[in-house]
């Protein structure tokens, strides 16, 4: 059984299923592959008006399985202001194509949360590495975590216990952790075994996603 990998800036490994993710090159979903695509508030240029017209064009395309990762991030240059107009285009774009939002979200969990009560899709907030309480406030307005090697740490594990499963994905961005470990780190904490952990996570995908695994 494939793990499942919903953000990676690399192709897929060997027995991983993966959503591969692009900040620029969109063009690139048309090979084969999963992605999402998104506008990222680190590389919000003064072009950005352009690239969300080709991102509109190719967010359509069936490789692409989510917009994002978009979102905000008070420590980036980019203009705060702008940002949120970006990230406000981007949920209108989810929700006109039906597609999930893959966010990125730091020091601004206030304000994300405050701009995806428009989203009608699902909202996924990419490599959680924040509090217990912060974790239980997203999951229990109806979005979704995903962990990445920050699940390396105590810390993390204790807040992931804490979550319900339904809610929850792995992911390796780009971190030099193969997905593998983190299936293995997640089962030992919710205290199930590796394929009981990876069906919930399936069955998450396929919600999420629209996907149909055979």
């Amino acid at each position: 059984m494939h793990s499942i990998n919903i953000h990676t800036h690399h192709p897929p490994q060997p027995n991983e299923w993966a959503i591969q993710n692009l900040y620029n090159n969109f063009e690139q979903v048309k090979e084969p592959g999963n992605y999402s695509i998104g506008l990222h508030p680190w590389y919000i240029t003064q072009q950005w008006a352009t690239q969300f017209e080709i991102l509109k064009q190719l967010a359509t395309h069936s490789n692409v399985k989510a917009v994002g990762e978009c979102g905000l991030d008070k420590l980036t240059e980019t203009d705060f202001a702008l940002q949120q107009e970006v990230f406000a285009l981007q949920i209108e774009l989810a929700n006109q194509i039906n597609k999930p939002l893959i966010i990125h979200c730091v020091k601004a969990y206030e304000e994300v949360l405050q701009q995806v009560k428009q989203a009608k899709a699902p909202v996924v907030f990419h490599g959680f590495n924040k509090s217990k309480e912060l974790a239980l406030q997203i999951t229990n307005a109806g979005h979704y975590l995903s962990f990445g090697k920050a699940l390396q740490q105590q810390h993390m594990q204790q807040v992931l216990k804490e979550l319900p499963v339904e809610k929850i994905f792995l992911e390796t961005d780009d971190a030099a952790v193969s997905i593998a470990t983190l299936y293995k780190t997640a089962a030992q904490v919710f205290s199930i075994d590796e394929e009981s952990l990876s069906l919930q996570l399936r069955k998450n995908a396929e919600q999420v996603f629209h996907l149909t695994f055979a």
